[in-house]
């Protein structure tokens, strides 16, 4: 495939580890000059000081999406740093599933899932949408969720979070039609990449299986026991059971990795035989 990704500017949310940071490293090792943003100042440092010991280009700046200002300045630091913004991945997110009868030990991270999911992403686009506007193109990628897609037992203020995604993502696109692209990805469960540590209740992980619970207790089990069997891992093989983070990323960019004229407007990315039902 033709490389659309070599020196383009890709801002990155959430870049200091899991996804982001993937996403940081693809895109670099094929020619793009990367800005990586995270609140955590020793991760996002690390993984750029990683890319540039490849002679590959890289900054990093340290911000909360959930702060506009700090957010605008990110941006405005791109620009100084490398002359526009080409791509903008709204990356960063949290996922404290709960029961609504879990509120008294779960609604300070339903705040902070609002602030980080929902105003992260309008932090984030409005943050370069000036500039993208002003240079004639530029493409968003927000990340969304299967979970966006309805509202189910445990996830009500998560869901909630990545279905608004969805709707800001599709009222971006329609108003900046022909000056950025507009792609809202949603994965399924995907170990590895941390969203998990935010759950506040585990059981309310449960629903999203709703009739194949049991089967995938069971192959939970035996994923993280080491005992799955090996078409299962096999992601050759359709009964691969749940896709990496590393299978994830290049995903994004693949979305990244289009001529400006061809936008892929909505992607999910699961396994083929994964046990979550929507």
């Amino acid at each position: 495939m033709t490389n659309h990704v070599s020196d383009k500017v890709i801002f990155i949310t959430g870049a200091g580890s899991g996804f982001g940071k993937l996403v940081a490293q693809m895109t670099a090792e094929m020619g793009a000059k990367v800005l990586a943003t995270d609140v955590n100042e020793g991760n996002v440092k690390e993984v750029v000081d990683e890319i540039r010991a490849k002679g590959q280009s890289a900054e990093y700046y340290v911000a909360d999406v959930a702060d506009k200002e700090q957010m605008d300045a990110a941006a405005a630091f791109a620009v100084e740093k490398f002359g526009r913004i080409d791509v903008l991945l709204n990356n960063a997110g949290i996922m404290p599933l709960a029961f609504f009868s879990d509120h008294k030990e779960a609604w300070r991270a339903w705040d902070k899932s609002i602030d980080v999911n929902i105003k992260g992403v309008v932090n984030g686009i409005t943050a370069v949408y000036d500039q993208m506007i002003e240079q004639g193109r530029g493409q968003v990628i927000n990340i969304s969720s299967i979970y966006g897609n309805y509202g189910i037992a445990g996830s009500g203020v998560y869901s909630a979070t990545k279905a608004a995604v969805k709707v800001i993502s599709d009222s971006l696109r329609a108003e900046s039609k022909g000056k950025i692209k507009v792609t809202t990805l949603k994965p399924t469960g995907i170990p590895g990449t941390n969203l998990a540590s935010e759950i506040v209740n585990e059981e309310a992980a449960a629903p999203l299986t709703a009739h194949r619970g049991a089967q995938f207790a069971e192959n939970a089990e035996k994923y993280y026991s080491g005992k799955m069997p090996e078409h299962q891992l096999d992601s050759d093989n359709i009964a691969y059971w749940t896709v990496t983070p590393e299978e994830l990323a290049q995903n994004v960019v693949y979305v990244i990795n289009q001529p400006w004229g061809v936008t892929i407007s909505d992607i999910t990315v699961r396994a083929s035989g994964e046990d979550y039902v929507f």
